[in-house]
């Protein structure tokens, strides 16, 4: 029984921990509705005084027993202090409240996650995304993100740009401190990135290589940008292993893109850019790995997402630790040029040559 129990801590705090678990689920509803119904941001305006739930009620019009039940949730939660009969709030309600990493999740988990994850053994029994069905009747969910409601395509958009906009500041100069001149985004999505690149190096040009529905949003806002004449697209489906990826850039650029795929996709895709690649060609590839963490709560959300790729995504990928990565390119025959951590908040940046 000994061996079952962690060294730092004890059986009654292990219980404990375990019936957050058991109501994690009922939990999450009630910090999210602390937070939109403006409980969370009322508390904060009178953290000095601290405020009783009939104040609450009163100054929102939400009824007394909704408000005692949500607020005796947060207290539970740690999201509020009650003291003497008046409700404060910690420093976590502070961070569901305040925090943009933390408002981002909660959206992303709410909107486009929760109601999928119920599916999530048939997912690991049949390794296909079981939960997708509650969005949409697609095979992946990048084939349905230019038709996902506004709202869960909204969440969707800011959970991706949220992790990959405070990187790209970072990456920019590494990538071109060698002058590249033309770039290929392998799944650029909107074209964040191509915009970004344009506008630091006045003589890169750019293609941006995705699925229809993400290229019809990438070429609108090349468009509106009046960026024709230096960023392109090709719409390709990656998966498609016949499609070979076009020849004569000197730079490939892939973030946050090979989490979206199972370890053989990867391989064939990692394959198919040494194919396009010439000896001087560099291949980028920017992700978070779990293992190159150095805070715990990026850890978690990172392991948390891979749950997501499992149950709504696509069935097969996940955020993967860094040595399966190395692996797969050894196996396209890819050797890592330069390995850069901390890039950005969590991510690695991966610059590979052909062997």
């Amino acid at each position: 029984m000994s061996n079952l129990i962690d060294e730092d801590i004890s059986t009654i705090q292990a219980k404990y921990e375990a019936q957050k678990i058991a109501f994690a689920p009922i939990m999450f509803q009630a910090a999210r509705v602390l937070r939109d119904s403006g409980i969370l941001n009322l508390v904060k305006k009178n953290r000095r005084k601290g405020i009783t739930p009939e104040e609450v009620a009163n100054d929102l019009g939400i009824s007394i027993y909704g408000v005692k039940v949500l607020m005796e949730a947060g207290m539970a939660m740690d999201i509020l202090r009650l003291e003497g009969g008046r409700y404060y709030i910690t420093k976590c309600g502070f961070f569901i409240l305040n925090d943009r990493m933390t408002q981002v999740n909660m959206d992303f988990v709410h909107d486009v996650c929760y109601r999928g994850m119920f599916n999530l053994e048939e997912a690991i029994q049949t390794g296909k995304p079981a939960g997708l069905r509650e969005l949409g009747p697609w095979k992946t969910i990048y084939q349905g993100l230019s038709s996902l409601p506004e709202k869960v395509q909204k969440s969707w958009f800011d959970f991706d740009h949220y992790h990959s906009d405070y990187a790209f500041p970072d990456a920019l100069p590494l990538v071109f401190k060698r002058n590249h001149k033309k770039l290929m985004d392998i799944g650029g999505n909107t074209g964040r990135w191509a915009f970004q690149c344009v506008e630091y190096s006045p003589e890169v040009a750019v293609a941006i290589l995705d699925l229809p529905g993400q290229l019809d949003m990438a070429e609108k806002n090349i468009r509106e940008n009046g960026l024709e004449k230096r960023i392109s697209t090709i719409a390709i489906d990656i998966l498609d292993q016949s499609r070979s990826f076009p020849e004569g850039y000197d730079a490939i650029w892939m973030s946050q893109f090979l989490d979206c795929f199972s370890e053989d996709e990867i391989v064939s895709i990692l394959k198919r850019a040494y194919a396009a690649m010439d000896n001087s060609s560099v291949l980028y590839i920017l992700e978070t790995y779990w293992d190159r963490q150095s805070y715990e709560a990026a850890r978690y959300c990172l392991i948390g997402t891979s749950l997501y790729f499992t149950c709504m995504a696509n069935g097969n990928s996940k955020m993967y630790h860094s040595k399966d990565m190395l692996r797969c390119l050894r196996e396209a025959d890819l050797v890592v040029e330069e390995d850069i951590d901390g890039v950005g908040i969590s991510h690695t940046l991966f610059a590979c040559r052909k062997r």
